[in-house]
């Protein structure tokens, strides 16, 4: 039985390859952050029903010394390192708390292995938010980065570093440039999610109007289970590489509110808004990926359609708060 420990694992990401896992017959060990909230931290890992399948170690990204205990204990075959400050719009607000976590957590990580699994293959979430201001379209491996936003350069650093370990100390260490993926576990403060969760509040009667900003904003959305296959998939080759992960399909938040209120019945231009309060400092207009080589090499593509997932994240939402009106 391998064993794989995973950062980040109450994270949409971590909840569904912790699942994906699982039921590959791993022994799966996620790094649980301790708060005030852990009472509710697992709900994502409850959601999916593997709640008490995985093996939750105290440990933090900042803190060189825990990462090391656990490796030392868990000895992992594979470790993903799925944790970060991930909300893009926060990290202006708190740009110091996102280098840490995002950028010199991956370092921290990268030095646990490399002192205590240097076996371990090791699996960095890389972002597409790293092409930023884009300098060729559709973006692939080689495109180059120009990232728009402290979460953006804290993942670009993470993103070298972890090739910098791979060249410098052999390590197996992939990373995966994922363009944006989402899911019903995704957090509320991201578009898709509000825009979903305000349909089915609109739909239901608790409110009568979305807020959102850029309504022009193109991004190439998958679904979060497609693309946790893809992260799996890098450390089952024989080399380690990057890869994109994406779609080849770019839609506008326009398009996708459009999407979403059609599912229910709805005309989307009768309640959304656009607000300034909501405007990036530095906007980041178009991200389309070119997964070819994940294809090629991998073996991997997308299953769910966008169109089905924003149905399902819609669905979910409309559950959620039939129950909490209940």
């Amino acid at each position: 039985m391998k064993r794989a420990l995973i950062t980040g694992v109450t994270g949409q990401d971590g909840a569904y390859l912790a699942k994906f896992l699982l039921a590959k017959n791993y022994e799966v060990f996620g790094l649980l952050r301790r708060s005030g909230s852990a009472d509710i931290i697992d709900e994502r890992l409850r959601w999916l029903g593997i709640a008490g399948q995985v093996g939750m170690l105290d440990g933090n990204l900042t803190d060189l010394s825990s990462l090391i205990r656990i490796m030392q204990e868990v000895k992992p075959d594979e470790v993903y390192n799925l944790g970060a400050q991930s909300f893009v719009k926060s990290s202006w607000n708190q740009p110091i708390l996102t280098g840490m976590v995002t950028g010199m957590g991956t370092t921290n990580m990268l030095e646990a292995v490399r002192i205590a699994a240097p076996k371990a293959r090791f699996y960095q979430a890389s972002s597409s938010e790293m092409y930023g201001l884009i300098q060729q379209s559709p973006q692939n491996e080689s495109t180059p980065f120009y990232p728009r936003s402290p979460y953006a350069v804290s993942k670009l650093y993470a993103h070298w570093t972890t090739v910098n370990y791979r060249e410098s100390f052999g390590l197996h260490a992939s990373s995966g440039i994922l363009f944006n993926h989402e899911s019903p576990l995704r957090g509320i403060e991201f578009v898709t999610r509000k825009v979903t969760d305000a349909v089915a509040r609109i739909k239901l009667g608790l409110t009568q109007e979305l807020e959102l900003g850029n309504l022009d904003a193109q991004r190439d959305w998958g679904h979060a289970s497609d693309y946790v296959r893809a992260m799996w998939l890098m450390l089952q080759q024989e080399t380690p590489g990057d890869y994109v992960v994406a779609t080849g399909r770019t839609t506008s938040v326009r398009d996708m509110c459009r999407i979403a209120f059609a599912h229910v019945g709805l005309d989307w231009q009768k309640f959304v808004k656009t607000s300034q309060a909501f405007l990036r400092p530095a906007e980041v207009d178009l991200l389309l990926g070119d997964a070819s080589k994940a294809r090629t090499v991998l073996g991997w593509q997308p299953q769910i359609p966008l169109e089905a997932m924003i149905a399902e994240m819609v669905d979910a939402d409309l559950e959620r708060h039939r129950k909490r009106s209940a």
